[in-house]
């Protein structure tokens, strides 16, 4: 018995595509990408970059079974920065009920994102993955989901769209441990200084850094060198959790962090109730400005950024012992205060905290630089596979990097 032929009415569509498309694999990416959907593709044009910071052009015509196929192929297309040539504008609807978008929204990347509108192209402002983008006042911009407002008009469908993805450096040595393991010394020396001169270039074009830390910042013994680096400017804003601010107020208050003496390593006596001892004399100076500010905590990172005005946000978590007074146990107003901290970053360093580096690099475009230390490999490997492609990981111990680093940035 013969099979039903296929009436579908076969679609075709012409993209371009344009960047350092071979240095990135992205050519070979959408080729595959087109071949993988079920689709054709004809090259009906590509001229190579005569130089090293010249683009290629890529012109290519996709045939595909129906107009649902074809859509689904141009979706996975313009992430990887192909734009219909004859697309026209973008598609916009208008939000009918807070927080709820027309089904076909666009979502956006991580990666920089124009729109089409009124035959003008505009960037997204706000640029980040997981969002929609809301045209208002001739400007378009990346919005949450919850934050989208009955009136709002998004943009819709596949059309208008053009995605820039970041391409790969054009010198092979630069940050050349973008692609290997960290395991010797010699290898997190050269991290190091590789960190370190992204972190004086990031410092020099008035961008900021921001750390990602975790509590094993403090245990590993890392709190000097971070504290060290903020007072030679080198943070501009610190986000943590409950757990990274108590453990570092145990240690200045108590020498201890979760009751382990930092000096020996040995158990202090009574040395559990420590971490509770720190949150009640918070609570009793009423913050943790405040403690600094009436003498009560006069060491630590977050006497150092307090007394260098450096902002910080601690989220909570349902496990937080307190918690202390500053950290935002909201977690809606937790991620408005980490967006709001991260704006003008052009470097963070994630440190030692697997759900804040994940949650943070959600939050920023792909042209920032994010350099992700823990001595956990599969904590790297998990801030990019969930979608935080421009994240390098160095594979080490917390502390050391921190010595190292500060040791590289701060001569003295």
């Amino acid at each position: 018995m013969s099979s039903s032929p296929d009436t579908r009415l076969p679609a075709s569509e012409v993209v371009e595509a344009e960047g350092h498309l071979i240095d990135s694999h992205i050519m070979e990416r959408i080729f595959d990408t087109v071949v993988e959907y079920d689709g054709r593709f004809e090259v009906e044009k590509f001229h190579i970059g005569r130089t090293n910071s010249d683009p290629s052009h890529l012109r290519l015509r996709i045939e595909a079974g129906g107009a649902e196929d074809m859509d689904r192929i141009l979706a996975q297309l313009i992430g990887l920065g192909c734009t219909p040539v004859h697309g026209g504008d973008a598609a916009l609807e208008t939000v009918l009920k807070d927080c709820c978008a027309p089904d076909d929204f666009y979502s956006t990347t991580n990666h920089r994102t124009l729109v089409r509108v009124d035959g003008q192209w505009m960037e997204a402002g706000h640029q980040r993955m997981d969002a929609l983008v809301v045209v208002r006042d001739g400007e378009a911009r990346c919005r949450r989901l919850r934050d989208i407002r009955a009136g709002d008009r998004v943009v819709t469908g596949m059309r208008g769209i053009r995605v820039i993805p970041e391409s790969k450096e054009r010198d092979r040595l630069h940050f050349a441990f973008m692609s290997n393991g960290i395991s010797s010394e010699r290898q997190v020396e050269t991290a190091v200084r590789e960190t370190a001169a992204i972190a004086r270039q990031t410092r020099e074009s008035g961008l900021g850094i921001v750390v990602v830390a975790g509590p094993v910042v403090v245990h590993t013994g890392g709190g000097r060198a971070l504290s060290k680096l903020i007072r030679a400017g080198y943070v501009q804003g610190l986000l943590g959790g409950n757990a990274l601010a108590v453990h570092d107020i145990e240690t200045a208050l108590f020498g201890t962090s979760l009751g382990v003496r930092q000096s020996d390593g040995r158990q202090a006596e009574h040395g559990h109730r420590n971490h509770m001892r720190a949150i009640n004399a918070i609570y009793r100076a009423g913050s943790i400005r405040q403690a600094v500010e009436s003498g009560v905590l006069a060491a630590g990172v977050m006497y150092d950024c307090v007394k260098a005005d450096v902002p910080f946000a601690l989220a909570g978590s349902l496990r937080d012992d307190g918690p202390l007074p500053d950290t935002i146990t909201d977690m809606n107003l937790a991620q408005d205060a980490y967006a709001e901290r991260l704006r003008g970053a052009g470097l963070v360093l994630c440190l030692g905290s697997m759900l804040h580096s994940i949650a943070t690099g959600n939050m920023l475009p792909a042209w920032v630089r994010i350099v992700c230390v823990d001595i956990n490999p599969a904590v790297a490997t998990k801030v990019s596979d969930r979608g935080t492609g421009q994240a390098v990981g160095v594979v080490t111990d917390v502390g050391l990097f921190l010595d190292l680093l500060a040791k590289e940035l701060v001569q003295s």
